[in-house]
């Protein structure tokens, strides 16, 4: 089963406590109700249902606080969060986004040095609290070199903060919003920790018009003792850096979730339509849809899982996970995008409908590739690392899938956030000479195409500072990362030869079209062109090995899940 399914349940974690609060998550939701769920939505109603179960059953005290401020069944293990990123997504986008900034504002108070200040956290975990990350603001959003908001020291000893925050999930009733700011004169950066309900602290407003609060607020001369302070200095800045490196991650799953359920709905309605005298999935374009939808959502799953893999197994000496987390952020999230627009063009007017989840799952996908930095921000990020992606391999020993019950304490201990374009990666090429397919043999084909361009006509000066340059060179080797993750994950998970041929069918035409786009760019030079036509290839055809994709992994999804009214 390589989607998830809420009617089909399997322990397919070993953590018996996850599983646990997957099959009780599960029944909270569909005893809830598509109508419910989808009211609920539309009139903007705070899910205060939602975090009465959370406390209720501490499913967050649990799964997000570290071994040794819990209970037994606690630690901070990616794996177990992934699944519960996928549930919550699946239902919901705004459930989703409470936990979520709730790992954003955990963030900074797991990082710190400050031990009184984390056994609070985890008194108010285990109380049901949801936490805040003060981050971003209304004249600079996450430019955090340029913020505003002063912590200014005071004669008689502590501080008052003064200014404000923009953009900050569960601004309303966190039970602590990690605020970033600075000193005065000195200019030095600072994390602090802020009561949501403390008079000091000004409520504006909700600055977005969902479920979800997402406030903007003002501190007015809030006192800030010594004892609420995590980090100052380059801690605090590290701490801002690696708090996204975890967080945004989970905009992937988040973006599985969604696509999971509005996958199941449009083959349920597209099953039962008769057009033209034929069922709607026996026409040529919708079976190619769907082929295409399908193996797009796959390999995020694929990808997304091993790139978890690599984060539980990193290190100070393996990093790895820092070119695969943004990978999931920006890939993962914007192949979302283009799952719903080909289920949508199948369904069609039926996901308009107020009653379908389609319908806010086609409002709630756009948002993913918008947060937690842009598609052109990780791109801009994922560039650095391409020199020794592809020529100055290291030797890694073998990351196996990584399941087990172990706190991943590397990530809040991940050092300074620098030193990108020093990180090595093993041999990208051991992964594509795995699998002898007919479209993985033409994808490699198209990888040697590029790394000569990038030896032969390598980028310029002035294209390396042109950011609009830099994109479209960035989208194809972002292209080759996931094929090689997908390649490693299709392998420890035993995916079918037809199923990763059909991956990548499509990521044969997806390097062509990247490759077009680089083309045309107003600087490229003749020879960059003329490597760039030499990566336009044409798929592998093979209608006997997508029909059978389409029988054995696509169609027999039709009744397999809806949701419960």
């Amino acid at each position: 089963m390589l989607l998830f399914n809420p009617k089909r349940l399997r322990a397919e974690h070993p953590d018996p406590k996850l599983n646990e609060f997957l099959a009780k998550t599960v029944a909270f939701f569909e005893a809830k109700g598509k109508r419910r769920l989808k009211e609920d939505d539309r009139e903007r109603v705070w899910y205060a249902d939602f975090l009465a179960f959370v406390q209720r059953e501490k499913v967050f005290a649990t799964l997000l606080t570290p071994e040794g401020y819990g209970g037994p069944d606690c630690r901070w293990d990616t794996s177990r969060l992934c699944a519960f990123n996928e549930v919550l997504g699946f239902y919901g986008l705004c459930y989703w986004y409470t936990w979520q900034v709730s790992i954003l504002g955990l963030g900074p108070i797991w990082m710190s040095a400050n031990e009184p200040l984390k056994r609070r956290a985890a008194r108010l975990l285990d109380e049901g609290g949801i936490f805040a990350f003060g981050l971003s603001e209304k004249e600079h959003g996450a430019d955090i070199y340029a913020t505003d908001l002063l912590l200014v020291p005071q004669a008689d000893g502590g501080y008052r903060a003064q200014g404000d925050k923009y953009y900050i999930g569960n601004g309303n009733e966190a039970a602590i919003v990690s605020t970033f700011g600075r000193l005065p004169g000195t200019g030095e950066y600072v994390f602090f920790a802020v009561d949501s309900q403390h008079p000091a602290f000004e409520l504006v407003k909700n600055i977005t018009a969902t479920q979800s609060y997402v406030a903007e607020f003002k501190l007015n001369d809030y006192p800030v003792p010594e004892a609420d302070l995590l980090s100052r200095g380059d801690e605090a800045w590290n701490a801002a850096l690696n708090t996204v490196n975890i967080g945004k991650y989970n905009l992937g799953w988040a973006t599985i979730g969604i696509c999971t359920h509005a996958f199941y709905e449009a083959i349920n309605h597209a099953s039962g339509r008769i057009l033209y005298g034929q069922p709607v999935t026996a026409l040529p374009h919708v079976k190619q849809m769907f082929l295409d939808a399908y193996a797009r959502l796959v390999a995020m799953r694929l990808f997304a899982l091993r790139a978890s893999d690599y984060l539980r197994a990193a290190s100070k000496e393996d990093r790895r996970y820092l070119l695969y987390n943004p990978v999931v952020k920006m890939k993962v999230t914007t192949q979302g995008e283009q799952v719903i627009d080909l289920l949508w063009d199948v369904i069609a007017a039926k996901g308009f409908e107020k009653d379908m989840y389609f319908e806010a799952a086609t409002r709630d996908i756009r948002a993913l590739p918008k947060l937690e930095g842009t598609v052109h921000v990780n791109i801009a990020l994922i560039v650095k690392f391409m020199q020794n992606y592809f020529f100055s391999p290291a030797e890694y020993p073998e990351v196996p899938r990584r399941l087990e019950a172990r706190n991943d304490d590397f990530l809040f201990d991940q050092g300074p956030a620098k030193g990108l374009g020093k990180i090595q990666f093993h041999d990208y090429r051991k992964a594509y000479a795995s699998r002898d397919l007919p479209n993985v043999q033409i994808f490699r084909e198209q990888i040697k195409v590029f790394r000569k361009l990038l030896l032969e006509a390598t980028p310029d000066a002035a294209q390396q500072r042109d950011i609009d340059f830099l994109l479209a060179v960035g989208e194809i080797f972002t292209l080759v990362v996931y094929g090689q993750l997908i390649l490693e994950n299709a392998a420890l998970l035993e995916i079918s030869d037809d199923l990763v041929d059909q991956i990548f069918d499509v990521m044969v035409r997806d390097l062509s079209r990247y490759a077009l786009t680089l083309h045309g760019k107003p600087s490229s030079t003749e020879v960059q062109m003329a490597c760039c036509l030499s990566l336009i290839r044409k798929a592998h055809v093979d209608e006997a090995r997508s029909q059978r994709v389409l029988e054995t992994h696509v169609y027999n999804l039709d009744g397999a899940y809806t949701m419960t009214e």
